[in-house]
């Protein structure tokens, strides 16, 4: 690892006035630090976010459930309002990593890094979530830009994510034993705007299936996505599954997706 500042700020505006282009925001740090100290990424300056009180916490409020920033996994997954509103989220939620990413990883430090193979991008994206900038606010369907990069500009900082309340949604992976990164996750969600049907794991960035979509629209069952194949070009092909292969794990996932969640008859 290289040498590096520390800082830890009590206040959003100490933390923005100490950011610069050659430093970064520290949240949970489950990437950031094995990166760092691989020698994969350097950074003249951290600066903490976990002094941020005011970053962190669950609350329901007009139809939404509103996130801080610096919540931990472990918050959303025990959240009563989560587990009665948004039950989707807070299985998400208790299927990243082990406890120790659970107890340290954030949902703002999860979307910032953009990782292809992340779950709450699909949440973000799925459920047609909007990221809360200390600038601004950035719709889901604008945030994730490709692999590892996202609509945020230099020093701009995620305050919390807005989710808006689905009629139903579910969401479901097939897992990487070894991480537990998602090799295909799938979030279903049926919302006031529409199907919303989103992918993570199996290409460079989360994305969303338009004919996935539009089937369910018509028929919210498992049997409406059969026969839909989904495009293997551009989709991730390495050691944990080529291409092909992640294409039809899509199909899968995302029926038995629609299952824990669709009315029977």
């Amino acid at each position: 690892m290289y040498e590096f500042e520390y800082e830890r700020p009590l206040e959003i505006s100490a933390a923005l006035k100490a950011v610069d282009a050659d430093s970064a925001f520290l949240a949970g740090g489950m990437t950031l630090l094995p990166t760092m100290k691989m020698r994969l990424a350097r950074r003249s300056r951290l600066i903490d976010l976990g002094g941020l009180t005011e970053l962190r916490g669950v609350r329901a409020a007009s139809g939404r459930i509103e996130i801080g920033a610096m919540t931990p996994h472990v918050e959303v997954q025990d959240s009563s309002e989560v587990q009665l509103l948004l039950p989707g989220l807070a299985r998400l939620a208790a299927g990243i990593g082990d406890p120790l990413v659970r107890n340290r990883g954030t949902i703002g430090g999860s979307i910032a890094n953009s990782d292809p193979a992340a779950d709450y991008p699909a949440a973000v994206l799925g459920l047609g979530a909007t990221v809360v900038t200390n600038l601004r606010e950035i719709p889901g369907d604008q945030f994730f830009t490709g692999m590892f990069a996202t609509a945020l500009a230099p020093g701009e900082l995620i305050t919390r994510v807005s989710f808006p309340l689905p009629r139903r949604c579910a969401y479901l992976k097939f897992r990487n034993p070894a991480s537990r990164y998602a090799v295909v996750g799938v979030m279903v969600a049926e919302t006031s705007n529409g199907i919303r049907v989103a992918v993570t794991g199996a290409g460079p960035q989360v994305f969303r299936v338009a004919a996935f979509e539009q089937a369910l629209a018509k028929h919210f069952a498992p049997e409406a996505l059969q026969g839909i194949k989904v495009p293997s070009d551009g989709l991730n092909d390495d050691m944990h599954g080529s291409a092909a292969y992640r294409a039809s794990l899509i199909g899968v996932i995302a029926a038995r997706a629609v299952a824990m969640v669709a009315v029977p008859g």
